[in-house]
């Protein structure tokens, strides 16, 4: 008796091993891995970034127009920058610390230290903004700004406008208390520590040395008196006349413009802000 005719599938199972990559190849895809993962964190970053360079275009600073079309995409990127490494907290009841505010402040910074290089003042990570001049309970007097060495720039954002509203009067809040945290940041210890050129720093210093030992038995010279208190107010007070009256502090002292302008890396007197 015949049997019945049974039909088998036979499915074949294909095995897959993994090819074996030389150590080149292997070298080239880590490579490719880490320019994707560096490319997509580049792009979040400027997503990131976009909105604060946006609020400055629209606001359009006075520094900032003056400068190239390459200056000003530096300054914006430099500008979001220092923005995303502080921390802006309001003082005083309902008191809001706005976006185009923020933007201000860093602009402010910037074009102090847009000369030297990536500099944003890391030891000075929070910025606290009062509506108006605040008591300090330590002078037992009122304040406009202070820069307090624990980490803490502090302004009052009525004297931080009024410091724009005359571009050359040589009464800038912003830039006065921007210029006491560089001055610090300089000798702080961390990651931007001794960024300003050292020789040219001797230069300058040996020069205020000279020209605050001449203050007691002169007149006021061009500098107000809040200069002769101490080195630093000097350096702050000199920054202020260096970016709103450039042509007149360069008449009345040509020693003492040089050298700021040597230690800052810009010359404002004759526009230009990168040397």
């Amino acid at each position: 008796m015949s049997l019945p005719c049974i039909g088998l599938l036979i499915f074949e199972r294909t095995v897959y091993v993994p090819a074996k990559l030389s150590a080149a190849q292997g070298l080239l895809a880590i490579a490719a891995v880490w320019g994707l993962i560096e490319l997509l964190k580049y792009g979040i970053a400027q997503m990131r970034l976009r909105p604060f360079i946006r609020a400055l275009r629209r606001q359009q600073p006075a520094y900032y127009t003056q400068l190239s079309q390459m200056q000003q995409r530096q300054f914006e990127k430099r500008v979001a920058n220092f923005l995303v490494q502080k921390r802006f907290v309001a003082r005083g009841n309902g008191f809001e610390v706005t976006l185009p505010m923020q933007v201000r402040i860093a602009a402010c910074a910037v074009e102090l230290t847009f000369g030297l290089g990536h500099v944003y003042f890391s030891h000075f990570k929070t910025i606290l903004i009062y509506p108006d001049r605040y008591y300090s309970t330590i002078n037992k007097r009122y304040h406009c700004g202070e820069v307090n060495t624990r980490g803490f720039i502090v302004l009052s954002w009525k004297d931080f406008e009024s410091g724009y509203e005359n571009n050359a009067d040589g009464f800038n809040l912003g830039l006065h208390e921007m210029a006491h945290a560089l001055h610090l940041e300089n000798v702080i210890r961390n990651n931007e520590y001794d960024f300003l050129d050292r020789q040219h720093l001797e230069t300058w210093n040996r020069l205020v040395t000279a020209e605050m030992a001449k203050q007691p038995q002169t007149a006021p010279n061009f500098l107000r008196q809040q200069a002769c208190h101490d080195e630093h107010e000097f350096f702050a007070v000199a920054v202020e006349s260096f970016f709103e009256r450039p042509h007149d502090f360069k008449l009345s002292n040509p020693a003492l413009y040089t050298a700021l302008s040597q230690l800052l890396q810009q010359d404002p007197a004759r526009g230009v802000y990168q040397l």
